[in-house]
């Protein structure tokens, strides 16, 4: 016992010690800390800015610290609820604080001393000011410590009305604006000391992700909800009243133009910055000097640029049409390559600087082909035949008329039956509903989700209507769906980064491929090679329409919204998908024309534009039909049983009958495609069935049996009836020479007359004879010997009835 007490006597004073001597080291270190100093408050602008480039590294497209706009302003040049908005959303301990929280740097401590480096902080607003105007963004435990150490200097130097005044004069807006004065008058045109109590809760939500959050970009409501947020906390902490939480929530603030210039590709480099500034924060892009190298190709970015510029303001004149966007992707990288997400960007009146590429809108038919595909899959094919009748499509209608479902096409017309390939290929609504249904919902929504639409994502939210557009969907991800038919069925996900760098050269990013095979490949060359089918669309387009690009294989759907609210184009080559879209930011209609009036003159410009600039290339063939399918999956709508007769007696085919003398029948019967598939307790078979056959009845059809199969087989093609055929010359007893003349001559017994023979020399086609006695001569070339000591002819005869025989002989060359 002595002993132990002994022993841990010895450990305590060891422990002391060395406690003692950790702290003395501390101490040092702490002391010999290079702190800056607070004179370099007036020297804190960094000139090293991030800069964004295209593709080539040689057009910059923005410098994100050109033309800093800030003013600067006193205490009482802030409004009260600026400074307590701010409190309440960043810092709700501020005027009780010295500077930290112990609680929180203690959190912090632990978390940063597992993870090795200063992954988490408590930052106060006094911190927060520190880490923006004196020290850099580094991630090390000995910067936090000079944070806090200069934080809680700078709380015994200044009072904190000082410290607020002093991080609302630093506070990050967006773009060029600094400053919680900049901020007031470029988004309300007002001072800071007069903006309303709503207002002052944007300008504490922004500077979190001062991009993610503009009021100018896409994430409005993302936006709307922080304001709100910064609402409750004040009211948590009595800052306001519950009378002034109601009207501040109700109140509909009106933000001023946008005047941000010396910006190439806005919409495109405004979009970067936003994933920069999410991935490495704000401060970062204005203090390290970061080189961006996008993918944007600058060249055709200007011509898409032009492009929308001119038929924008044509649809605006024709179709009432206020905007357009266009954005082109990569197939094989998955590079956008170009980005126009409105006709101008600078137009205020119509909310130009709001990307329309990234938003989502109902992409009408335009979303056909990735429902086609799911059916393609399950192992429908392009000659699969659906009828386009009027059909009732909801199994309730007849309980409640307001669940009645009965699409319409295009131009109210009913064709009957119909391909998949042409009902894709001519936009016909009816038959992309059976489709859908055929392939089902979910199974579609997948494909899609596989495609990289991440939009459609609950099942119970759409009905058979998806396939004519009923979900919403941003063009910039239809238009990287569309690349996966493009790519043979591979996917690569959008890309707007090719690499980052620091201004000392350290790699943070680079672009490397995410490939990955998402639908069969002979899937997306049905898609393609339907898509790309002038002579199938031609009913619906005209033989010689916009989408026609004579020699170039473009593939090409088109999209537009029942309501005439979206116009959409998307297209493609193995090298280059495009998508465009015509409409109106409020949600107007527009003229009630279709999609091939009013976007697709602007989508053939720029895709000629570049075609240019890209190698001609031709889809990949898919696969044919299989011939052992149901008559209905090869393209029959007689009827589903099937038997093969003789063309020319009509009566059944036999073994002896030639495969190009078979002709196949259909036992006639009419039935909608459930029927043949064996779907009869379909809930949804008796609304299909009932328009087909009465569509039958009109059209005069007499339906056959079983008994209609003729029961007399082929008595025409029989083995006696095979011509016979014997070479006499040349003989296999002689010998030849190259390059000699060889005769030909025949003995031919035949019961009906002989129509041709046909000659092969070692299975090469050598000629065709068609006028007796049929004998001919041919060279004894080269090319046409093989390097055995014999050499084969065969000789393969025809009569007018389709009968063959054949006939071979060996011989030798010298």
């Amino acid at each position: 016992m002595r002993k132990v007490k002994k022993y841990l006597g010895k450990a305590l004073i060891i422990l002391i010690i060395c406690g003692f001597f950790g702290a003395g080291l501390t101490a040092i270190w702490v002391v010999n800390l290079d702190i800056p100093s607070f004179d370099q408050f007036e020297e804190r602008i960094v000139s090293q800015s991030t800069k964004i480039y295209d593709r080539t590294g040689k057009i910059l497209l923005y410098n994100i610290q050109d033309n800093v706009r800030r003013k600067v302003v006193s205490g009482e040049d802030i409004s009260r609820h600026i400074k307590n908005a701010t409190v309440a959303i960043e810092d709700n301990e501020f005027y009780e604080h010295s500077g930290i929280k112990p609680m929180a740097i203690l959190r912090s401590v632990f978390v940063n001393i597992l993870a090795g480096e200063a992954k988490q902080g408590g930052s106060t607003i006094t911190q927060q000011l520190i880490k923006n105007a004196l020290l850099t963004q580094e991630k090390k435990i000995s910067r936090k410590i000079k944070e806090w150490i200069l934080a809680l200097k700078i709380e015994r130097m200044m009072s904190k009305e000082e410290i607020l005044n002093l991080y609302l004069n630093e506070s990050p807006y967006g773009g060029s604006i600094y400053g919680v004065e900049e901020a007031s008058e470029s988004f309300f045109g007002k001072q800071a000391k007069d903006v309303t109590l709503a207002e002052s809760a944007y300008l504490a939500a922004i500077p979190k992700a001062p991009t993610f959050y503009s009021p100018y970009g896409n994430n409005r409501d993302k936006l709307e909800e922080r304001k709100n947020l910064v609402l409750r906390r004040m009211r948590e902490l009595n800052f306001i009243t519950d009378e002034e939480l109601k009207q501040a929530s109700a109140e509909k603030v009106t933000f001023s133009p946008l005047a941000e210039r010396g910006i190439k590709a806005p919409h495109f480099t405004l979009w970067v910055k936003s994933y920069l500034e999410e991935k490495y924060g704000m401060e970062a892009l204005v203090t390290k000097g970061l080189k961006v190298i996008t993918t944007l190709d600058w060249e055709l970015q200007q011509k898409a640029e032009e492009i929308v510029k001119k038929y924008g303001a044509e649809n605006r004149e024709k179709f009432n049409a206020k905007n357009a966007a266009m954005v082109a992707v990569d197939p094989k990288t998955g590079q956008v390559l170009v980005m126009v997400g409105s006709v101008d960007y600078y137009d205020t009146d119509n909310n130009g600087n709001f990307n329309v590429t990234l938003s989502h809108r109902q992409p009408g038919s335009s979303f056909k082909p990735i429902v086609y595909a799911t059916a393609f899959n399950e192992g429908y094919t392009p000659e699969t035949v659906v009828f386009d009748l009027e059909t009732q499509f909801d199994t309730n209608c007849e309980d409640d008329a307001k669940k009645c479902y009965t699409p319409s096409n295009y131009d109210n017309l009913f064709r009957g039956p119909i391909t998949l390939r042409n009902a894709l290929a001519q936009s016909i609504n009816i038959p992309a509903v059976k489709v859908l249904y055929l392939a089902g919902i979910k199974d579609a929504l997948k494909t899609a989700q596989n495609m990289g639409i991440t939009s459609l994502t609950n099942v119970n939210n759409y009905g058979l209507p998806l396939v004519l557009g009923g979900g919403e969907v941003s063009p910039l991800e239809l238009t990287s769906a569309y690349s996966v038919f493009a790519n043979d069925g591979v996917r690569n996900p959008y890309e707007n980064i090719l690499s980052v760098e620091t201004a000392d050269g350290q790699i943070l990013e680079e672009n490397k491929p995410h490939s990955q095979t998402v639908l069969p490949a002979n899937t997306a060359r049905l898609i393609s090679d339907i898509l790309s089918d002038n002579t199938a669309r031609t009913p619906t387009f005209g033989a010689n329409s916009i989408l026609n690009f004579g020699s170039r294989q473009v593939a090409v759907k088109t999209g537009t919204t029942n309501d005439y609210k979206d116009a959409w184009v998307v297209g493609y080559t193995p090298s280059i998908t495009l998508g465009a879209w015509v409409g109106n930011n409020d949600n107007t209609a527009m003229e009630k024309k279709v999609a091939g009036f009013i976007v697709a003159p602007m989508w053939n410009q720029m895709m000629k534009e570049i075609l240019k600039k890209i190698p001609v290339e031709t889809f990949l063939k898919p696969a044919p039909t299989p011939t052992d399918l149901k008559p209905v999956f090869r393209g029959f709508w007689q009827g589903g049983i099937s038997y093969n007769v003789d063309k020319i007696s009509g009566k059944l085919a036999t073994e002896y009958t030639p495969i190009n003398m078979q002709e196949e029948r259909l036992v006639k019967q009419v039935h909608s495609i459930l029927y043949w598939l064996d779907r009869k307790d379909d809930p949804q078979f008796k609304l299909w069935e009932e328009p087909i056959r009465k569509w039958a009845t009109r059209q005069g059809i007499v339906e056959e049996t079983e008994a209609n199969i003729p029961s007399a087989t082929d008595d025409v093609h029989l083995p006696e009836y095979q011509p016979k055929v014997k070479i006499l010359s040349p003989d296999s007893r002689d010998n030849y020479s190259k390059g000699q003349t060889m005769d030909l001559k025949l003995k031919i017994d035949a019961r009906f007359a002989m129509e041709r023979i046909d000659v092969f020399l070692n299975q090469n086609y050598l000629q065709s004879v068609r006028r007796a006695p049929f004998d001919t001569s041919f060279v004894l070339n080269e090319d046409l010997l093989t390097t055995e000591d014999k050499q084969e002819l065969r000789v393969v005869v025809y009569d007018n009835l389709g009968n063959t025989g054949e006939a071979s002989v060996q011989f030798e060359v010298r």
